[in-house]
């Protein structure tokens, strides 16, 4: 998987620990004592102790070590979490545009030696509990990472990735199969033309199909061109038909070494069972090496530089005519330096962050462009770290302008610095990312410590949080004017910083087509007959290869004995606040308090269902009370770890024709600001503001724009969404909220010249959702705080009890669920869902044209809810159909960058993912349902199927979210248990049963949807319908 720098881990900056946070229990138990035995100096199998640190913030103890014998990193976290994290990072600098590092990546995990079958990391998918496994490509490092909860898969996927970075087969058919080959269209007719095919190569023609990631890819390459960053790591579609496998293997030779590499890992599992896996599995084979991987800083401009890109029109912005980006980007200090980036950091969202922000005034609020440039802030994954600052969504002629308001703002900045109370807000913002507690804790924190540790920082340092919050506030105490000197010497004196402006090209596309043709001319015409007979017989190689059942058996797998054969409960307890329904539920939350509440949308007039997202993403953000937006803004991060609304539809759990519709109000606070979170949600409630049509705009705008750009990376979700449109209600609602429908209707309304009449719209849905009578509310605290959480939800209630309307449901099926299962029907509070009884499913083929060169195709199948007996099996069969079939199909022959199938929702779904094909997967996908009609399967399929799916169904859940499935969808964990059975009984013959019944031809309802490229078959068939 290639990961952009400046877009994907602009995520893990410092004020974006995304979950690093706080243990599972209250004390540090016996994980972080345990590693707090340690001493410098201590020889542990072949490794010895630099350091070890408590790190009381993040209640974990590291324990740094240096390998004897090759000079390997180490860095150990022991914490209290179950889920155990191992991460293998390599420096990796490639020196061209080919997508060595990449390409590698993706070849190391074909096979090894000590497991030599074809694909061990899709294998071990599914012969693993485990609850996250990948590979990324940064633009200077590789990283390797796995985590489980279970001690035995822990020492299995070890086992599995330490063979596949160190000792792999890098097969020359491996190779051509992931990277890229050329080869004949048909590889069975050797009259077809010659194309270029490959995983990767079609992976980053999707990539390079986003002008976001065109954009940020550039800027990076231009910013620092003079060595590593000034490539594409990923490679560049066009550059990759230039690497060899030699090269390949050669790059893995200098490369993937120990010298080269950090190890870390992350939990409760005893550090000295990693550590003799390690040695005896891997680094005893190995002498030092001297690695000449590091980085040089980037030669100093001594004057700034300009320079400008084109892009393809996107047919989906908000205005056509206006699609120009524009951004200056500025080199920084040396990311090693942890309390310099800390400030840069900061510095950085005092900057940009929100609506109080000196650029968000003088960029975002103008109206000049739809939103910041796609690179915006502070980015430290590269050696020196930079700081972008621009807008996309502009016109030509406003290019000017925007460079000289940037200008201008540096120099507001340097004269009037930042009010305490934003510096306040900030690092309360730190504080609640420090508590707040994620699941997927280590890998927050391998991604987060990756850039620094690469070039050589301390990552200890990185995670002692408090240390450089401390320094902060007392720089600041010593010298008032502190951050003004800062963007004094990073912004106003610096010479090194880079304007770059991007334009839409109506031929971006056909050059782009052009130059591939072109490529592809010059490598067919220098091919002599022999070489194109040795091309016919290798793809033929290839494709045997590939239809050939793989022998596994070398792997190491659990078994399903091993599967845990009942949940662990979560007790919640019912109660009421001011007549509303509460579900109470006591977590060890660190100290925070988190809210939730269901408001039924079924007395919402159907005209404004459209309009039920917008309301969403604007109610938080246009002032309420006696706050304008602004202040609104500050209090809410003053006071809580953030407000939102978002749509909630759910499907009824044993009925296809019932759901429930609704939005969902979701905040966090500390215990101690919980009057404050509530006062913010009464002013929502009471006195939400409607008559700000500036305001409104610039929401709206941004809303588009981001709607228009998510096209490109999540369309498979765009077409799920479709395929499924007409198959059930629920289906209709999810396209309306979050399909195709809502991003044309967006973009529609900033079209608009008058937002008046949308304006008019808002208090009109606030009447009918904001309804005290319509709710729900679920509480997640410790229980020394539940009492006080729930005096103040009352007072919550009864501030907002003037909104209490008795509004009729408009559809006149409404049945009512209890919300305690175990009360009678009619004695207590209840879900009111909404039932279609007459509702009739019909066949639908949807198609997409987009300016993209890859292709996203989904097929939908109506099948049955969640209680069914059938489920289960459908469930399994799904994984399985993905892991033995439908992979090797879509992925390893057809060349997608992904593809598969799952159940969900009553639908069974098959989907493909930057995919070169579009009709010819869809044969894929029927195909798939004949192989297991057939029953080609075995025993272990099954097995590894239902690894796969307990997997997810185990995957941890965070004390915020405990309680929270049963809270939305009313499944209890009973109805969980009897699903759990259900699927450890799954048989062959009841597999074989469920794809004939449900998914054979002539049995199924389906819907389909393709977005891609113009495509001549599907323009000339009828029963398509095109948009």
């Amino acid at each position: 998987m290639f990961r952009q720098s400046k877009t994907v881990l602009q995520k893990l900056r410092y004020l974006s620990f995304q979950g690093l946070n706080p243990s599972w229990r209250f004390r540090s138990t016996s994980a972080t004592e345990r590693a707090l035995q340690y001493q410098a100096g201590q020889k542990i199998h072949g490794f010895t102790v630099k350091e070890v640190v408590a790190v009381p913030d993040l209640f974990l103890t590291a324990v740094k070590l240096t390998h004897d014998n090759t000079d390997a990193q180490y860095l150990h976290a022991a914490r209290d979490d179950k889920n155990n994290l191992f991460s293998v990072q390599l420096r990796t600098t490639p020196m061209d545009n080919t997508g060595v590092p990449h390409i590698l990546e993706h070849t190391v995990l074909c096979g090894s030696e000590k497991y030599p079958c074809r694909d061990p990391f899709f294998n071990m998918l599914n012969r693993s509990l485990s609850t996250f496994m990948n590979a990324f490509t940064a633009s200077d490092f590789t990283m390797y990472p796995f985590s489980t909860q279970n001690e035995k898969d822990f020492q299995n996927l070890l086992s599995v990735y330490l063979d596949a970075v160190f000792f792999p087969c890098l097969g020359e058919l491996d190779f051509r199969q992931e990277g890229w080959r050329l080869e004949n269209e048909n590889p069975t007719d050797p009259s077809s033309p010659l194309v270029f095919k490959g995983v990767v190569f079609n992976e980053m023609k999707g990539a390079f199909s986003d002008n976001e990631q065109v954009y940020a890819q550039h800027l990076q390459n231009k910013l620092y061109p003079d060595h590593t960053y000034g490539v594409v790591s990923g490679g560049e579609p066009l550059a990759i038909p230039d690497l060899s496998w030699e090269q390949l293997k050669h790059f893995h030779a200098t490369h993937y070494h120990p010298s080269n590499a950090r190890f870390f890992t992350y939990g409760d599992l005893p550090l000295e069972q990693h550590l003799k896996q390690i040695q005896e599995e891997a680094l005893s084979k190995f002498e030092r090496t001297e690695p000449d991987t590091a980085v040089p800083n980037q030669l100093h401009w001594d004057r700034p530089r300009e320079d400008h890109v084109t892009c393809s029109p996107d047919a989906m912005a908000p205005d056509a005519a206006k699609q120009n980006t524009l951004c200056m980007s500025y080199l920084l200090g040396d990311i090693t330096d942890t309390f310099e980036g800390f400030t840069l950091s900061l510095l950085s969202s005092l900057m940009v962050s929100g609506p109080n922000a000196p650029f968000y005034k003088a960029l975002i609020e103008p109206k000049i462009g739809t939103d910041f440039s796609s690179v915006v802030g502070y980015d430290g994954s590269t050696k020196e770290a930079s700081f972008s600052i621009g807008l996309q969504g502009m016109a030509e002629e406003d290019i000017e302008r925007v460079k000289q308001i940037i200008i201008q703002t540096i120099d507001e900045i340097i004269a009037n610095g930042f009010e305490e109370e934003r510096i306040e807000a900030l690092l309360h913002k730190i504080e609640i990312q420090m508590k707040h507690q994620s699941t997927s804790f280590g890998l927050s924190l391998a991604s987060y410590i990756a850039s620094c540790w690469n070039h050589d920082g301390d990552p200890v340092q990185l995670l002692k949080v408090s240390d450089s919050v401390t320094q902060f506030r007392q720089a600041l105490k010593n010298n008032p004017h502190f951050l003004q000197e800062k963007v004094l010497h990073y912004f106003k004196d610096n010479t090194h910083r880079l304007t770059l402006s991007m334009s839409p090209d109506e031929a971006y596309l056909e050059k782009q087509a052009k130059a591939e043709q072109d490529k592809l001319q010059k490598k067919v015409q220098a091919l002599s007959e022999s070489d194109k007979k040795d091309i016919y017989e290798k793809g033929l190689e290839l494709l045997s290869v590939q239809s050939k059942i793989q022998d596994a058996s070398c792997l190491p797998a659990l078994k399903v004995s091993d599967i845990e054969p009942t949940i662990a409960v979560t007790r919640v307890e019912m109660g009421a606040a001011g007549g509303v329904p509460v579900q109470y539920c006591e977590q060890p939350t660190n100290g925070m308090v988190y809210f939730r509440a269901m408001c039924s949308l079924n007395s919402l007039p159907e005209d404004l269902k459209l309009y039920v997202p917008l309301f969403c993403s604007v109610i938080t953000k246009m002032g309420c009370g006696r706050l304008d937006y602004r202040q609104q803004a500050q209090q809410m991060e003053l006071k809580t770890g953030g407000m939102s609304i978002s749509t909630s539809v759910n499907p009824d759990y044993s009925n296809m024709d019932m759901y429930e519709q609704g939005v969902l109000l979701s905040s966090s606070c500390l215990e101690r600001n919980l009057p404050d979170m509530f006062h913010l949600w009464s002013d929502i409630f009471n006195s939400p503001h409607f008559d700000d049509e500036e305001r409104l705009r610039v929401l709206v705008m941004m809303s588009a724009q981001e709607l228009a750009n998510g096209i490109s990376y999540s369309g498979h979700m765009y077409t799920m969404t479709r395929a499924a449109r007409n198959l059930t209600p629920t289906g209709e609602l999810q396209e309306t909220f979050g399909g195709m429908e809502q991003v044309k209707f967006m973009k529609r309304v900033a079209e608009m010249p008058d937002l008046t009449q949308v304006l008019r719209t808002l208090p009109r849905i606030k009447r009918h959702i904001l309804n005290p009578l319509n709710m729900r509310c679920a509480v997640n605290a410790t229980p020394q705080k539940m009492s006080n959480a729930a005096g103040q939800l009352d007072n919550f209630m009864c501030n907002v009890a003037s909104n209490k309307k008795d509004c009729k449901p408009v559809l006149p099926n409404i049945t009512e669920r209890p919300l305690d299962p175990l009360a009678a029907p009619g004695s207590g509070p209840s879900r009111k869902l909404v039932a279609e009884p007459n509702f009739k499913p019909c066949q639908m083929k949807t198609f997409f044209p987009m300016p993209f060169p890859i292709n996203f195709v989904s097929e939908c199948i109506r099948t049955v809810p969640f209680t069914h007996e059938d489920y289960a099996s459908l469930n399994i069969l799904a994984r399985m159909m993905t892991a033995k079939y439908l992979h090797g199909e879509i992925r390893e022959k057809g060349g997608a960058y992904g593809g598969g199938a799952r159940m969900g929702g009553g639908l069974f779904t098959f989907y493909s993912y930057r995919d070169p094909n579009s009709v010819q997967t869809l044969s894929a996908f029927r195909k798939g349902v004949d192989w297991a009609r057939s029953g080609q399967f075995t025993q272990q399929d099954i097995d590894e199927a239902k690894l796969s799916v307990f997997s997810a169904v185990d995957s941890p859940v965070a004390p915020s979210d405990k309680g929270m499935g049963r809270f939305l969808s009313g499944i209890t964990d009973e109805l969980k248990q009897a699903h759990r059975e259900r699927l450890f009984a799954v048989t062959d013959k009841r597999i074989v049963d469920v794809a004939g019944r449900y998914l054979g031809i002539g049995r199924r309802t389906c819907g389909v949807a393709i977005m891609g490229p113009e495509n001549d078959t599907i323009k000339k068939d009828p029963s398509w319908v095109v948009k």
